[in-house]
This record gives structure tokens, sequence and C-alpha cells, in this order.
């Protein structure tokens, strides 16, 4: 009988190790609905939309190298905020004119779009988290073009939902100033051997989440789409780079709760979201 409990208790104790207890979802594309309402009124009024971009890196790294990226940032930074879920991924986002194959649509695989049709996607996407609950909506960014419509959008909606408590916030800092060009160059690096695309920093961030993405062997330097050269990118810089990321956007998060909303009774704040929701479903 002793013999047959050990053998019990030790098959337990393996099977706890093979199959840990699930971690908590904050992705909202992997949750029900009845999962994300009772999240939020567990006071999970957070939500983190990131947007990547499909775009083209150079011969050695996959074109959804920032979707991959910005993902796991996401997921990372809510874990962090402990009252966030994420918002599935922006792939769509401007990446140059299409007609004139300008910017990375000179490369096939790269998808673009108009920036007041990304700026649109945007609005509508901040305003069916705000209208099930969130109050504060975050941007997060992990490409450049994206950054100027993220931050025209955030204010514009900040000021319109006031009324309302809702505030909305790019994650400007995350992209901008993050510190990762100076802990590059306290390693050795230059602004010309840092590169500006598909170079030492993205590869590198890319190996850190999503290694099966790069390929190291085929890559070129300032050409074919690159701008510098990944020669010397690795894994442990990425993750270095992307704890830096994600400090810079827990900063902004932290000082975007901290903003006044607009007064009350302000031009911009006068009419609620939910007003002007209603009175356009009356028509």
């Amino acid at each position: 009988m002793a013999l047959t409990r050990i053998v019990l208790l030790f098959a337990l104790m393996v099977g706890a190790a093979v199959c840990p207890a699930r971690a908590v979802e904050v992705e909202t594309e992997r949750m029900t609905w009845p999962e994300i309402r009772d999240a939020i009124v567990s006071g999970k009024t957070t939500i983190i939309i990131p947007t990547g971009g499909t775009e083209q890196n150079g011969p050695h790294m996959v074109t959804g190298k920032h979707n991959f990226i910005v993902r796991e940032m996401a997921r990372r930074i809510a874990g962090e905020l402990g009252d966030a879920l994420v918002a599935p991924v922006m792939a769509y986002v401007p990446e140059g004119d299409i007609t004139k194959r300008e910017g990375h649509m000179a490369y096939p695989g790269s998808i673009s779009v108009p920036p007041e049709v990304y700026a649109g996607v945007l609005e509508s996407a901040a305003a069916s988290f705000a209208i099930h609950g969130f109050k504060l909506v975050v941007f997060l960014g992990d490409s450049g073009p994206s950054q100027a419509p993220q931050q025209a959008v955030a204010a514009d909606l900040s000021r319109r939902w006031a009324a309302d408590g809702v505030r909305v916030i790019n994650a400007n800092s995350y992209y901008a100033a993050n510190g990762g060009a100076d802990m590059l160059k306290a390693e050795g690096e230059t602004d010309a051997t840092i590169g500006t695309h598909a170079a030492i920093r993205d590869t590198s961030e890319l190996m850190a989440v999503f290694p099966e993405g790069v390929s190291l062997d085929r890559r070129v330097a300032d050409k074919d789409g690159v701008i510098g050269d990944a020669a010397r990118a690795t894994a442990l810089r990425g993750v270095k780079l992307l704890d830096l990321k994600i400090l810079a956007a827990l900063d902004d998060i932290k000082s975007g709760r901290k903003e006044p909303l607009a007064p009350a009774g302000s031009e911009a704040g006068s009419e609620s979201f939910f007003g002007r929701l209603w009175r356009w479903i009356l028509g």
C-alpha cells in the first residue's frame, strides 16, 4: 500500500511538471467574450493596441518582424502593469506609396495603407474597446511611419473622450527614445554600424523573440533594403534592447495615467463619446 501511494504521488508530481497551470491570458484574441468582460469588471481596464507592420527586412529577415516583436512586447508590458489586456496586432500600417513603389513598397511582400486610413482604423479599434469599459487605450507602435498618426489620434481621442474618463496615449518612447542606440554605442558601435533598418538593432530583437525568422548567412550590408549591417546582431543584444523598450513604454503609460483629462465643459470634451455614438446611431 505504501509503495502504491509513493508511485501515485510521483505520478502526480510528474504530471504537474509536464502540465503546469495555465498562465493568466492577456491577449483578447485568445479569450472568450465572457472572460474579457470579467477581466474588465475585475479592474483590467487598460488595453494595449500593438501596431507592427508588414515590410521588407532585407534578405535575412521575415516581413513580419515588427509583428512578432510588438506582440511579445505587448504581452510582457501587460504582465508588468497587471491591469492590462492586449488587442490583436495591427499588421497593416503606412509603409510608403503603393503606386509609386516608394519606401518599403519597392520590395515584394510589403503592405501599405494610407496614413488617413490607418488613423481611421486606430480610432475605430480604440472606440471598440472604450465602449465596453476600457479607460486607458495605449498605442504601442514598433514601426516608424506609424508614430505620427498614432500620436495625432491619441491626442484627439483623449480630448474628445475626456467626459467619459477615457485616456488614449501613444507610447512614443517605446520606439523613439528607448535608449537602444546609446546602449549599442556603449558597446562600441557607431551610428554607421548601427544603421537604421534591418541591421544590428532590429535583427537582434527578432533573434530574441523569433529566431526562426532570421537567417544571418543571407545578410547583406547597405543594400537590398538593408541600411546598416546585421553582422554583429545577437539574441543577447536583442534581450537587452527589448528590455529597454519595455521600460520606456512603462514610463510612458505611467506618465499618461497621471495626465489630467480635458476640463469638463471644454469644447473638446463637452460631449461624451457615448453621447456622440448614440446620436450617430439615431441619425
